[in-house]
């Protein structure tokens, strides 16, 4: 059976896509030696995920030699954008300012990011016209 396209990367996809987005296309093997900084992994584990992310069309796949070259197919932004649409859908039942309340619990950012965060809002509420 086909694997739905675009589908929500999971955690261990998500590590893969993050080494993409920094490096840039690359082989398993690059990715590999970037992931094996945090745990060992397996080759054949990395490319049998780096495969079903293809047929998930999370990332591309071109031949190089004897080695493919692998690229997302989605942006760093767009993905992002994706996952949090989702998780205040499914956990925060649309709400923003309950998802905001418990992000914030959860980080507790310094009073430099508290201020960065201000400035953020500031500059939404700027743009739609709020304050």
């Amino acid at each position: 059976m086909a694997r739905p396209q675009h589908e929500s990367p999971t955690p261990a996809e998500l590590e893969v896509l993050q080494v993409i987005w920094e490096w840039g296309p690359s082989t398993v093997r690059e990715v590999m030696t970037v992931l094996n900084r945090e745990r060992p992994r397996a080759y054949t584990s990395v490319m049998s995920l780096m495969n079903v992310m293809v047929e998930k069309g999370l990332l591309a796949a071109k031949p190089k030699g004897r080695a493919f070259v692998y690229a997302a197919r989605a942006s760093q932004a767009g993905t992002q954008g994706e996952i949090v649409k989702d998780l205040l859908n499914r956990v925060f039942d649309g709400s923003a300012s309950a998802l905001v309340t418990h992000l914030l619990a959860e980080a507790k950012p310094d009073s430099e990011e508290l201020d960065e965060i201000r400035k953020t809002i500031s500059e939404f509420a700027r743009k739609k016209g709020g304050v």
